[in-house]
């Protein structure tokens, strides 16, 4: 199993806001984690759509939980970004399958991605970073370099 980069940046930033006791924006946290801004920007619109976050315009704007992130379990934020519906093909509905209710693979999977969940629900948010000063020494000590343009040559 995969998860999407929008529920891995989806847990980055979670992360680095319950490390932190600022706001900070996206361009901070794409820029330390070298990774979209774009990409980034969409995440954090849906973290504030499902309640996960919220942000603050203006001069000392940024973002901030909005909640403890003992609170916040890594499951719950996996079910919200990520469609296990369509794990496997036959998952969803009207898929057409031709031995659908005749195969013993769709409950196996079925329980597989319930059993995964399970554990991600036994893990809060908090307990992602067990060494928080660490985390955002680690993170915010120095601005990391912008990205660069990829080019061909090796």
């Amino acid at each position: 199993m995969q998860l999407s980069l929008h529920t891995d940046y989806a847990l980055r930033v979670l992360m680095t806001l319950a490390a932190t006791d600022r706001h900070l924006s996206v361009d901070e946290i794409a820029q330390r984690f070298r990774i979209s801004r774009n990409h980034l920007a969409k995440v954090v619109q849906r973290l504030q759509a499902e309640g996960l976050i919220e942000t603050f315009r203006g001069r000392g704007g940024g973002m901030r939980l909005a909640r403890p992130a003992d609170t916040i379990t890594v499951g719950e934020v996996v079910r919200r970004f990520e469609n296990l519906d369509a794990f496997v093909s036959c998952f969803a509905a009207g898929s057409g399958c031709a031995i659908n209710g005749m195969c013993g693979l769709k409950p196996l999977l079925s329980e597989a991605v319930e059993d995964f969940l399970t554990k991600l629900d036994q893990r809060r948010i908090s307990e992602l970073i067990p060494d928080p000063k660490g985390f955002r020494d680690r993170l915010l000590r120095e601005p990391a370099a912008p990205l660069e343009p990829q080019t061909g040559t090796a």
